[in-house]
């Protein structure tokens, strides 16, 4: 099928199927380039009230680029992937402060920006400025593999390759935005990981996999992940209304948030030696409750937390850890394994 026609289906069933979401209402570089760093990763359901608090908050990248860090870093609380929030933030003030608030109307202007990647680049190309790049995540390579029948490995370097070009040859290149949204579109909506609406598929006629029956087999994706373990004891030490926390300064998991003074271990400690860590950091400690283990699953570690709740007469002996106001634990930006845990920590 020639590529106009393929791009012609789909749009016209676009016209009738298009999926409503706050962002689709706006052409601005800015509240487009903000939809795109927070749904990267990221489920439009979960992502969605993110975006709506930005917004709020920061309704211009002037105000981003303004804000403290930790304010960034609270808003951003529990949506994982927290370099996606310092680079954010890192990238609203090179804007702002460098390019009198203005974003780069090409491709590669955008692709030089911190945190923007061939996705994001295109997809802020196409619909702030109607620059013909296709878009191609996880539902675009879904589509594409089926709709051709393409065994490549959609996570290899040759694959993401393959089917960005095939994107891109498919387009309707005086259409671009509308193209690439109809696309996301259909495999969000119609062409599923499982379940897949053959029948309500506007290009199914030409579908290779479907005319093969090999729906189920597609798109490949070979490698796995491997998550690593790592088990982290945290001490939430009381003293009357004051509580002790820190920051993640390292490059780690977490960077920029903050946690509880913590041990950390690749498996389980034994309770004689957290006692006897106890009682060389908190002497006069008493535990009053323990907590876990709670389990947090990343993209390719698992985080077992573990938590100490002891009461002290004297400041524990840590280095760079910070007394705080336990009533004011919630206005910091801290884990989700322990954002959730906080109110009933204090």
């Amino acid at each position: 099928m020639a590529a106009s026609q393929f791009a012609q289906k789909l749009l016209r069933w676009h016209e009738s199927y298009e999926r409503n979401m706050p962002w689709k209402t706006r052409t601005d570089a800015y509240a487009i380039w903000l939809s795109e760093i927070i749904l990267q990763q990221t489920r439009v359901e979960q992502g969605l009230p993110y975006y709506v608090r930005f917004l709020e908050t920061f309704p211009t990248v002037h105000d981003l680029a303004k804000a403290d860090e930790q304010v960034v870093m609270k808003l951003w609380e529990g949506l994982g992937y927290y370099s996606r929030a310092r680079n954010l933030h890192f990238t609203a003030k090179y804007i702002s402060e460098q390019l009198d608030g203005l974003f780069p109307d090409t491709y590669q202007g955008l692709l030089a920006l911190k945190g923007v990647g061939p996705y994001t680049a295109a997809a802020i190309a196409s619909f702030a400025f109607h620059l013909p790049h296709a878009v191609v995540d996880g539902n675009v390579f879904r589509v594409l593999a089926r709709y051709t029948a393409n065994f490549t490995d959609i996570g290899s370097t040759l694959g993401r390759k393959e089917f960005t070009a095939l994107a891109n040859k498919l387009m309707a290149r005086d259409e671009p935005a509308k193209y690439n949204q109809a696309l996301m579109d259909l495999g969000a909506m119609i062409c599923k990981p499982t379940h897949a609406d053959c029948a309500a598929c506007p290009v199914s006629s030409d579908c290779c996999a479907l005319a093969q029956n090999i729906i189920h087999q597609l798109p490949v994706k070979l490698k796995k992940i491997k998550r690593k373990t790592r088990h982290f004891y945290y001490f939430v030490f009381r003293k009357g209304a004051t509580t002790w926390i820190q920051k993640r300064t390292k490059k780690d998991i977490w960077q920029s948030l903050f946690e509880f003074p913590q041990l950390e271990s690749h498996e389980s400690i034994p309770e004689q030696t957290i006692k006897e860590y106890l009682r060389k950091i908190a002497p006069d400690a008493t535990v009053i409750q323990q907590i876990g283990p709670l389990t947090q699953l990343l993209t390719h570690q698992k985080i077992i937390g573990h938590f100490l709740v002891l009461e002290v007469r004297t400041s524990p002996k840590l280095k760079d850890i910070t007394p705080v106001d336990r009533d004011l634990l919630s206005t910091f930006p801290f884990p989700k394994m322990m954002a959730a845990l906080v109110s009933s920590l204090i």
